[in-house]
């Protein structure tokens, strides 16, 4: 293997990353991890920086890197739907719900819930949709690492793929084990810093080839996108006729309102000492995270230039791999030692991307199960800490198998399109529910159960009814057809009813929430009074 071989220098960097992170696992390790408040909210010692810095890297995700710069290099203007809606949800989250959420809860959603609700019901509902949710965009990761795998190693086999996967799984589970939050929040820091300095880089690369001329930039995309000046309006991925534009709206209704509801970004907010901090970390995670899309939407176009759409199309069907590529291209070509080295940089902060991204999420949900769950079954004056957070060591192994083994089903789907699917399913259960408790003093446990069943339900009936899952070439099953629901994100119907089913249970309840319970949330809510 020479050193022109893009495999030895994008292995050696990868292994230099893994090595990093699991030394700041093992420094973590060494803090006391035995209490809920260490493992799960890292002690609440970040500052707003630090924790906008993990924002940023939580949610800046292989979809983000990969999958967003694929769509638009391949279609274009429809492919910014996903930058600009990623974007845009983060004003949701600190209008509606970050300083609010810190001073009701502790460590999950389900805490914001049982502060004015019978607790049992809703932490086992809230639990659950957290799961399902967490799982969904695990998956995206998971497929994310093995396309850039099997890129880098390219001829080695379906083998290394799935070995790649398996590996991808296994580093998740032991950052969350044996590091919990503290470890998992400075990987994500780290993470994010690479991160935005690798993309800011290629973006300055691409410009420079056009002479800082974005209109340049996007003539020739126009040019070498097979589409011409169709290629920079809408219409190429999501067509022209009705049931196209209500796929695009669907799409973007959950990826603005869908951020709001994700188990691992609402965890975050738990890891600073006030609603003040929880809100300054926003700010900065809305102009890191501002930046970063800007340049995907530079890169997108910048591989669609250079490249062309059909060899995009022609490397990876779905565009996974556009980044990669471009990168290599703007050092010098394939086989030269800047085209090498420039290729293997972004090979492995792609890598790293995955592999902070999954950590945040794996903790998430194996908080929801351990806290929510597993609690919900014990009463609580026969919870004991320890053995709490020791079934939350064990579900992160759970969840990281089931990870892999859907992670190795959908490697054929688009990174940034299986998000979509986790958005829809958040903003359709847990944003509903949210809101209404946070918001609507009516509001009761009948309620919170029928909006989170029933967004729940029919987002994942939609999906597997759905051209995603089976009726089309690029489906799940390929060979089956059962697509009954013809959308490809199911938002635009699961959103709705998971507000009409929170508002109809409340309306036919006949109990109504306990007043004192309700002022004390509301206050707590508003002025951080006897917030944890």
């Amino acid at each position: 293997m020479s050193w022109h071989d893009d495999r030895l220098p994008a292995l050696v960097l990868f292994s230099l990353f893994v090595a990093v992170t699991l030394a700041i696992t093992t420094w973590a390790g060494r803090r006391r991890q035995g209490s809920p408040e260490e493992f799960y909210a890292g002690g609440r010692l970040f500052s707003p920086v630090e924790n906008g810095l993990a924002l940023s890297g939580d949610y800046m995700s292989a979809a983000s890197f990969l999958g967003i710069a694929g769509m638009i290099a391949l279609y274009g203007y429809d492919g910014m739907v996903y930058a600009v809606g990623f974007l845009v949800a983060w004003l949701v989250v600190l209008l509606l719900v970050a300083e609010l959420v810190r001073n009701c809860g502790r460590y999950t959603l389900a805490d914001v819930l049982a502060s004015r609700l019978r607790e049992r019901p809703v932490r086992v509902a809230s639990g659950t949709a957290s799961v399902v949710v967490s799982v969904l965009y695990l998956v995206a990761q998971m497929v994310g690492a093995g396309t850039l795998v099997a890129l880098l190693l390219s001829g080695s086999g379906p083998a290394v793929r799935t070995w790649t996967v398996v590996a991808v799984g296994a580093l998740m589970v032991v950052y969350v084990v044996c590091g919990g939050m503290r470890a998992t929040t400075w990987i994500q820091i780290v993470k994010a810093v690479l991160l935005m300095g690798g993309a800011l880089t290629l973006a300055v690369l691409v410009l420079l080839r056009f002479g800082g001329d974005p209109t340049a930039l996007l003539a020739g995309a126009a040019e070498r996108s097979g589409h011409g000046d169709a290629f920079l309006a809408p219409g190429l991925l999501f067509g022209e006729s009705w049931l196209a534009r209500a796929d695009f709206f669907s799409l973007g209704l959950a990826l603005v309102l869908g951020t709001a509801g994700l188990p691992h970004i609402l965890a975050r907010f738990y890891t600073v000492p006030t609603a003040r901090a929880a809100r300054r970390s926003v700010i900065w995670a809305i102009g890191l995270i501002g930046s970063f899309y800007l340049t995907t939407i530079v890169l997108g176009f910048g591989a669609a230039a250079l490249l062309g759409s059909p060899t995009v199309r022609a490397d990876n069907a779905a565009g996974n791999t556009a980044v990669p590529l471009l990168a290599r291209l703007l050092g010098g070509g394939h086989g030269t030692a800047g085209g090498t080295v420039l290729f293997a940089v972004v090979a492995a902060v792609a890598f790293a991307t995955i592999l902070a991204v999954v950590a945040g999420i794996t903790l998430a949900s194996s908080a929801a199960i351990a806290h929510d769950l597993y609690g919900s079954l014990r009463h609580r004056a026969r919870r004991r800490p320890r053995g709490e957070v020791a079934v939350a060591r064990a579900a992160a192994v759970g969840i990281g198998a089931l990870a892999i083994g859907l992670g190795l089903l959908a490697q054929n789907l688009n990174v940034a399109f299986l998000v979509g699917l986790a958005f829809a399913v958040a903003a359709s259960a847990n944003l509903p529910v949210l809101l209404y408790t946070l918001f609507w003093r009516r509001f009761t446990t009948r309620g919170a159960l029928w909006a989170l069943y029933g967004g729940l339900v029919p987002a994942l009936a939609l999906v597997v009814l759905s051209p995603v899952v089976s009726g089309s070439p690029d489906a799940l099953f390929p060979g089956a057809d059962f697509a009954l629901f013809p959308l490809q994100n199911p938002g635009i119907v699961s959103i709705p009813l998971g507000f009409l089913c929170g508002w109809l249970g409340t309306l036919t309840d006949g109990s109504r929430p306990d007043p004192y319970q309700q002022a004390e949330t509301e206050v707590r809510a508003l002025t951080g009074a006897g917030a944890v």
